[in-house]
């Protein structure tokens, strides 16, 4: 009976970790998925898949859309670039009174994504697909004054249209891309396409009032909320299953206590004494004796952790604005000890150490490594002199920044160790879960040098047909704040050969463009990646809970919406 689902009991969730953000239109942390997945929707969603094993089967499936377009439905164009969607009836929200969500709530959600105050990072994936989507940005930052109000951004909003997006009617959306996209769909499953209710004219994206008032079309609806402490969140009446093919609502509620403090092996005794269910954002596993195999058959790996520097810094005479400064540092980390502090935790993950900005398993992925070392320990004698060719003989300071919990202050601390043997100092700066990424997506930190090299990782958005997925959010022009592009990386020549990587869509031809746009990345030494990890880990799971699946594009945390519990809490 146990195996049975059942409504009830609050399922809590105990960790270190934080969201970035609630809005949906600015959130980029896969942890925040987790939460959003429960309380609002897209057009296109991704079902959890139990032993999972190959990425072909992960693939959207109809949510608020009544079923996927394809040009035999009718919904797909000869040409490929008109699509149109059609909206399921019986989605509403949780306004007072209930209301349908509509074709208006999609075209107003894209419109809140251009915000220039806290615009999506992945605006890229946008810009160059939709007819006008770029005009729209661009016009959006013009005519925003300095520090605008909800009524500034509200009435832009209201009275510019994006040319390619068009509510036929309330039922029935209509997008004209700029070029044949194949991987369109994956790109409308993403959660900054969620749509928005005509409430949130009234807030700044992602504000304190935003998060006291956001809306829900989900399973679940926040009902509390302190950034970097805690949420709560309880069942919508307003969602009604018969609407819903890819979620459920077997919980009387979500609690999440964020413990910035808490240790890994906290979280664990937590879970194991059945003070809490699952972990949030500490990788804590079920017992093993011996690594894992990899568990989905060499599906999309993410790059994690890997070096992200400051491309506009001032430090040291801009030190790492130098290719020379920033390949001297490629060569010098040792990945092998990297791999080490990751097995001290048990953190139960398939890892290898990383060569590449597009890690194994995703499309363009080729197997080189433009900065070898011998056994990926690191090569403090060319890295030495790469930095005294750079004129810094005498040594230089440069400032780290990375989240204060689990592996990342002693990955912070090795790289200290590799680099301090060649002369550089690093001044380590732990954030906390809830500040790290906002502090790095906002470039005017970059620009001031609050930090010159990032501990981060990336995971890709979708799998499969995923090129994009690494190389436009993290390396395309994007100095605007929200971005993914940390550093403020901007090369036109990258810019281009990204561009004429969009518009090929034959896979083979395509995969070869993407490698190289890669292979121009990491000869600029845009980045270091360090470790690829496995998009799946055997989270541990306490005893109550069942039917939890890990989910890929959620960076291998449980889907929420479909476990549940065997009783009360």
């Amino acid at each position: 009976m146990n195996d049975l689902p059942r409504r009830g009991g609050v399922l809590r969730l105990y960790g270190p970790g934080s969201m970035d953000h609630v809005d949906p239109a600015s959130s980029f942390f896969m942890l925040s998925g987790q939460i959003i997945r429960l309380f609002t929707r897209q057009l296109f969603a991704y079902p959890p898949i139990k032993g999972l094993r190959d990425w072909r089967d992960l693939n959207p499936v109809a949510d608020v859309a009544v079923e996927i377009p394809t040009a035999t439905n009718g919904g797909v164009s000869a040409d490929g670039l008109t699509y149109t969607v059609r909206l399921r009836p019986g989605v509403r929200w949780d306004t007072n009174p209930e209301r349908e969500v509509t074709a208006t709530d999609f075209v107003r959600g894209f419109k809140r994504m251009a915000n220039p105050v806290l615009r999506s990072g992945a605006i890229h994936y946008f810009t160059s697909t939709l007819v006008g989507m770029q005009e729209f940005c661009d016009a959006y930052t013009a005519a925003t004054p300095q520090d605008p109000t909800p009524a500034d951004l509200a009435a832009f909003q209201n009275a510019h249209e994006i040319t390619g997006i068009t509510a036929l009617d309330e039922r029935t959306l209509r997008f004209r891309l700029l070029r044949p996209a194949t991987d369109f769909i994956h790109i409308l499953a993403t959660a900054f396409t969620s749509p928005a209710p005509v409430e949130y004219d009234a807030f700044l994206p992602d504000s304190d009032e935003f998060r006291r008032g956001v809306r829900s079309c989900g399973p679940y609806r926040l009902t509390e909320y302190v950034h970097g402490e805690m949420l709560h969140m309880e069942p919508n009446p307003a969602w009604d299953k018969a609407a819903d093919p890819v979620r459920c609502q077997h919980l009387d509620g979500v609690h999440v206590t964020m413990d910035r403090a808490a240790t890994p092996a906290d979280v664990g005794r937590e879970i194991r004494s059945g003070a809490a269910d699952l972990s949030w954002a500490s990788p804590v596993t079920e017992p093993y004796d011996i690594n894992p195999d990899d568990p989905a058959d060499n599906l999309g790996y993410a790059v994690n952790p890997y070096l992200a520097f400051n491309m506009v810094s001032p430090n040291a005479g801009g030190a790492v604005t130098k290719l020379k400064v920033r390949q001297a540092i490629a060569y010098a980390v040792n990945k092998t000890a990297m791999i080490k502090i990751f097995d001290d935790l048990a953190a139960g993950t398939v890892m290898w150490t990383a060569h590449t900005a597009i890690p194994p398993g995703n499309y363009g992925y080729r197997d080189y490594d433009p900065y070898p070392t011998p056994g990926d320990a690191g090569d403090p004698e060319r890295a030495r002199a790469l930095l005294v060719e750079a004129g810094y003989g005498d040594g230089l300071e440069l400032t780290v920044v990375h989240r204060d919990m689990d592996a990342n202050p002693e990955v912070a601390q090795q790289l200290a160790i590799d680099l301090g043997k060649i002369g550089i100092t690093l001044r380590m700066v732990g954030l906390g879960h809830a500040e790290h990424y906002p502090h790095l997506q906002n470039p005017a930190n970059a620009r001031a040098g609050t930090w010159d090299i990032a501990v981060a990782a990336w995971t890709p958005d979708w799998f499969g047909d995923n090129g994009r997925a690494f190389l436009q959010p993290m390396f395309q022009t994007n100095a605007v704040h929200g971005t993914g592009n940390y550093g403020c990386y901007s090369n036109p020549e990258v810019d281009r050969m990204i561009d004429e990587a969009l518009s090929i869509t034959e896979p083979e031809a395509a995969g070869a463009a993407w490698h190289e746009v890669d292979a121009a990345i990491m000869r600029d030494a845009a980045i270091v990646p360090v470790l690829v990890h496995a998009p799946t880990i055997p989270h541990l799971r306490g005893a109550r809970v069942r039917n939890a699946i890990a989910m890929p594009t959620v960076d291998r945390w449980f889907d929420l919406s479909n476990l549940w519990l065997v009783e009360s809490g």
